[in-house]
């Protein structure tokens, strides 16, 4: 058994509810083995205050996120990568920077609760639902025996777990 804590870092274009739901979830879940954080290719600005009352609800940490750029974790000094999850499928199609180390990367889709119009419950269950849909994803990977498989049986399943049920259109497909 290693003490490696893992960095992972979760992307997002508006990184404002799925990257900033996922980090949370990562951090509470991964018991201090994995270290998350979230960044978007054109980040909005602001957390969306649904995902932050999400993340309350299901006693995850809600305070002390942002928004920010996927170039803040590509700069030097910044921490180095292991795992790369994009969560939505505009930011799985763009060109990423370099990352350092060359993390392990996968696409773990889901569709943006940010999107749903509608009333107050209706916008409120989908930020549910993406929050359970990527609280299942991060279980299944931090169940893996990451420091005893090999590299390329890792890959396989890092990827596989994108199309776990609520696998959004392009995480539907094996890359």
């Amino acid at each position: 058994m290693t003490d490696k804590a893992y960095n992972v870092l979760f992307l997002c274009t508006g990184n404002s509810a799925r990257s900033i739901l996922a980090e949370s979830i990562l951090n509470k879940e991964g018991g201090g083995r994995f270290r998350a954080f979230s960044a978007g290719s054109q980040p909005k600005g602001e957390v969306n205050p649904h995902a932050l009352k999400e993340l309350d609800v299901l006693g995850y940490p809600a305070t002390g996120f942002s928004s920010k750029s996927w170039d803040v974790f590509a700069q030097p000094g910044a921490p180095e990568m292991d795992f790369i999850f994009t969560v939505c499928d505009s930011a799985h199609g763009e060109a990423c920077p370099v990352w350092i180390g060359h993390p392990m990367t996968a696409h773990w889709g889901v569709e943006d609760p940010a999107a749903v119009v509608g009333s107050e419950v209706e916008i409120q269950r989908a930020f549910a639902q993406a929050a359970r849909f990527l609280k299942n994803r991060i279980m299944a990977f931090i169940n893996l025996p990451l420091a005893s498989i090999d590299r390329l049986a890792l890959e396989q399943h890092v990827r596989q777990i994108g199309s776990l049920e609520g696998a959004s259109v392009k995480s539907a497909k094996v890359e």
